[in-house]
Parts: C-alpha cells; structure tokens; sequence
C-alpha cells in the first residue's frame, strides 16, 4: 500500500518533535543516577547525617572522584624529586669534568711538522710529503689541537673556528722574515677584529739569534704575541713569555718519524762513526777531516764530504744519509752556522751517539756556563762533547774497547733519553699554552 507523501511528511514531523520534547525532559526534569565510582555528596560541615537542616544549604554533587588520585600525586612527586636529583647530577659531572680547550696551529715553516709529528705525534691527512694542503687532530692535555700546513694553506682561507692560535714561522734570513712578518700582520688583523684572542709564535729563529724583527709583535712590548718558542740559544728566553725550543730533525728535507724496533738497537754496527756533510773552507770541519785522514779512521768511519750545501736530498742522497746512521756507534756533529744542527736529533732518531762540538759561535747568542746547547744539556742529553776534534782519536780508542752489550745498553738508553725529551717538550708546550690562554678560565 502506498503511502501518500503529506502523510509520510506529517509522520516525519512528529516524530522529531516526539523526540525533542523526550530530550528536553531528560535534560530539565529527569533525577540523575549518580555513581559512586565517579561522584560523590559533600554535605555542609556540621549538618546531621542523613537530613538537611532547616535553612541550610542542600547537598551538592562534586567533581569527579578519582580512587587513585592520591597514589597519581605521590607518584608524581617522586619522580619530579627523581629528575631534579639527576639533574643535579649531572650539573656536578658537568662541573668536576675537566675543561677542554681548543687552540689551532698554523705551519708555515718546516719546523712546524716537527712540532706536531715528532713532538705533539699528530696524524697528517693526506700522508702524501708534497700535498698542497695537509691537516690533523690530536688532543693533548686540556687542549684539542688542529693543525694546517702545506703551501696551500694561505691567509683567510683556514678555516679558523677557534679563538686561540699558534703560527709557525721562519726567521732565518731576510727574505724568510719578510714572509713571516705578512703572515703576523694577516693575524693582527683577526686580532683586532676580536676573530682572535690569543696568539703565540713557534720560531725557527736567525742562526746568530738576530730576531729583533719580531720584537715588536710580543705582548710585553705593546704586540699581541703572548708566547714566544725561539729555536736556537736566544738570549731573551726567560720561561716565562719566551722560551727555547729544540731545532729537531731537517724535515723539509724529508726526514721521518723513526719509530725504534729490536733491529735498531741490538744490531752489531759495523762502523764506529759517520759525518756526511758539507765542508766549508777555514772551518772546523775541515780539521775534523783531517784528523780522520791522518789517523787512518777513514775506514772505520763512513764519510761523505761535499763543498757546497745543498736545500734538497734526493730520495738516494736521504737512503745514503739514514743508513749511515743506522750504521754507525756515533754520529760527527761539528759545528756550522750555529752549533745546534740538525745531525744531532737525526742521529738520535737511529741511536747513533751524537759527538759534538761543544763551542759557542759567532753572533748575539747568548754564552754562559751552559751554552751552546743549554737546552739539550739542561735535559740531560747523553752526548760526547768535545772542544777539538783532536780529541777524536782517543774518543774513538775506548769506542773500540766498548763490548756489544755495553753498546747495546747506550744506544738502548740514548733512543730512552730522546722520547722522553720529546715528552717533556710535548709536556711544557701544552701546559705553557694552558696557563697563559686559559687561567682565567
């Protein structure tokens, strides 16, 4: 049977108004069912269990209860206190743990990868000797170390990310000096820009200690150059801004890290002594030439003698150089230009004593009871020193009489005595850097 739309309508309409008066009584005149669960009646303090009295306020429902309430703050509470400890904790770890700092080198002098790979024992990326651009990390002490060095490195394009700085430079000769000094202005200039709070200079200074070109740029006259480590016996070292540091191995000409294996030093050395080196006319060393020619030492000491001095080895000048060395009971170390060379922590590098000539060269370095060499003998270095090489036959005599255990045992010590001077002079640079940049801290 079909129904007619006006009716299906009119059903419609009745039954949402049907609906909506339902709604409106539940909603205005339906008693509500209260749980306990979820509600509860809180009567008016002093009124009868049970009634209400006259006048007095009716009973009102209150929030919702929740059973576990009291257990959920307790537990909140404990672990807030929990956190808080922690935190606590952590802030007094944080406090107790040693401060780091970081202090970036720049080598632009050969003596500068003698500072961080034969002292400070760095790693360099990429190993390649000739890359344009060689870096590496170490930390040391308190201090995380960074270093750059190569011909690649130039002014403003190292990435400088820290406020300390430590330049290697060269001062030997004028032309030497000028490069440095463009390198020392790049770096006043971060300094003035506040890009740069700290500065120190490793220095391979003049071989007659003539260093007065960088006197200006030190603190103490109105620089910014808060250290000084200056190669050589110059008379400003007082170890307190200026201090001494060791001239190491010839590494602009190649010369490596030797690492001492069982071979090196107990092996039986055929030859007593070498000297491979330039000969200048009127000089000591043509003396020390002719005594071993004059004493017939020729064949018991391997010698290579050349008229002119030359920058560069080749690869079979430096195979030559290392294997005499390696060779030999002692290493001829006469004096040049300055009495300290580089011959003397090469041979130590192999164990091969060095003999040298202990006398004070021309120039303003400083002389007194323990120079030339104050700060190798200050450490104790284990050498021969003699003051004329007439005095070599005698030494080589009692080099005869010497039992291969009695060498084995010097050679053991003299190899001991150069790592632990490496050490100390690791141990001083790091500490002397600590306490002038970051005492305050």
């Amino acid at each position: 049977m079909k129904i007619p739309k006006r009716k299906l309508f009119l059903l419609i309409i009745f039954a949402y108004v049907a609906f909506s008066l339902y709604a409106a009584y539940n909603v205005f005149f339906s008693t509500k069912v209260i749980s306990r669960v979820h509600r509860v009646v809180k009567k008016e303090t002093g009124a009868p269990s049970g009634g209400v009295r006259d006048g007095g306020a009716a009973p009102f429902l209150a929030d919702d209860w929740n059973p576990w309430e009291d257990e959920q703050v307790e537990y909140n509470s404990a672990l807030n206190k929990k956190r808080e400890a922690f935190k606590q904790h952590l802030s007094r770890v944080d406090k107790n743990k040693p401060k780091r700092f970081k202090v970036q080198i720049w080598g632009k002098a050969a003596v500068g990868l003698y500072l961080w790979e034969h002292i400070l024992e760095g790693p360099l990326n990429p190993t390649d000797k000739v890359a344009q651009w060689r870096e590496g990390e170490l930390q040391a002490g308190k201090i995380d170390f960074s270093f750059y060095t190569g011909p690649a490195v130039v002014q403003g394009h190292v990435p400088l990310d820290m406020n300390s700085l430590v330049v290697v430079l060269n001062g030997r000769e004028q032309q030497k000096v000028s490069y440095s000094t463009r390198w020392l202005e790049h770096v006043q200039a971060l300094v003035q820009s506040h890009t740069v709070a700290h500065v120190a200079v490793v220095l391979l200074g003049n071989e007659h200690c003539n260093n007065g070109w960088i006197g200006p740029y030190l603190k103490r006259n109105g620089g910014f150059v808060e250290l000084l480590f200056v190669v050589y016996d110059s008379p400003w070292i007082n170890d307190k801004d200026v201090f001494q540091w060791p001239l190491g191995v010839a590494t602009y000409r190649q010369f490596p890290m030797i690492r001492p294996n069982t071979q090196l030093i107990t092996s039986s050395r055929p030859y007593l002594c070498n000297f491979l080196g330039t000969v200048y006319k009127n000089s000591s060393r043509e003396t020390l030439m002719t005594v071993l020619k004059q004493s017939g030492l020729e064949k018991e000491c391997i010698t290579t003698a050349r008229e002119k001095w030359l920058p560069q080895e080749t690869a079979d000048s430096l195979r030559s150089y290392q294997t005499a060395l390696a060779q030999s009971e002692l290493t001829l170390c006469p004096v040049g230009i300055n009495t300290e060379c580089y011959r003397i922590y090469e041979a130590c590098s192999y164990g091969s004593v060095p003999v040298v000539e202990d006398v004070l060269t021309p120039g303003t370095c400083a002389a007194g009871p323990s120079s030339p060499l104050r700060l190798l003998k200050a450490a104790g270095a284990p050498f021969v020193f003699i003051s004329d090489w007439k005095e070599l036959p005698a030494i080589l005599e009692r080099e005869r009489a010497m039992s291969q255990e009695q060498r084995v045992d010097r050679r053991r010590r003299l190899l001991e005595w150069y790592a632990g001077f490496r050490q100390q002079m690791k141990e001083r640079f790091t500490e002397v850097i600590e306490e002038t940049f970051f005492k305050s801290v």
